[in-house]
């Protein structure tokens, strides 16, 4: 049973409400925003799909977000708490509440690409999200792909491509430093990872980068603890 959330309490401002580390690829997003803000929170995880999950949905936890994780609550706001849902929303959310430099590149052009980025992985790549699950616990042998899916990484190693080549002189993510656009792409790099999906060169330097960053470190080696087995992502889609 999770803990009741009281948004209105200053002890904890923000709580995150979070699902399976190993699965939930729209949680790690949430989770590496509000690590971006340098804030404190509460994490609570919620066993994705187990016998207690239609009822939680019903709840006043999900309630704003229709059922769906991450949803972060903010009880600083004029004492009685905001909710917000989508992970993009999140961001947004605290880089308003924090400092936007921290998501954002301060460069004009370079942001303007940022943002078109995050939007498309926002909204986009949905063969990929289909056909190649979320699992940070497997790596599954190399096998074909569906033609819509490599189109998809084809249109993914552009983009990384364009970033790095036009914007990432400070650093090795995408515009250089660590921000919004590398946390909407962290999934699909652990995707590119459990279905052994060959990159070029500079895109397996990126993915490294993001593989070896402290926060991502710690919520790889938290999903290896969970208990949790949802059997439809233990194997690769037919």
């Amino acid at each position: 049973m999770i803990p009741t959330l009281n948004p209105g309490r200053r002890a904890a401002m923000l709580k995150l409400i979070i699902g399976n580390k190993a699965y939930s690829s729209w949680s790690l997003r949430g989770w590496l925003a509000v690590k971006q803000s340098g804030l404190p929170f509460q994490e609570i995880t919620v066993p994705l799909f187990d016998e207690e999950w239609d009822r939680r949905r019903e709840g006043n936890e999900f309630a704003p977000s229709g059922g769906k994780v991450p949803v972060l609550w903010d009880g600083a706001v004029g004492g009685s708490g905001a909710v917000i849902w989508d992970s993009l929303a999140i961001v947004e959310w605290l880089a308003d509440k924090s400092d936007r430099a921290r998501y954002w590149p301060t460069d004009d052009v370079a942001r303007g690409m940022a943002r078109s980025m995050a939007a498309e992985m926002h909204s986009g790549y949905e063969n990929l999200r289909r056909e190649c699950g979320m699992n940070v616990r497997k790596r599954f042998p190399p096998r074909p792909l569906s033609e819509n899916v490599r189109a998809e990484v084809t249109r993914i190693m552009e983009l990384w491509a364009q970033a790095r080549a036009r914007h990432g002189d400070g650093g090795p993510y995408l515009f250089g430093t660590f921000g919004a656009v590398d946390i909407m792409f962290a999934p699909v790099v652990t995707r590119f990872v459990t279905y052994s999906i060959p990159v070029p060169r500079f895109a397996a330097a990126y993915m490294e980068a993001i593989l070896s960053h402290p926060w991502m470190q710690e919520w790889l080696e938290a999903a290896q603890e969970e208990p949790w087995v949802i059997e439809k992502y233990e194997s690769p889609a037919a």
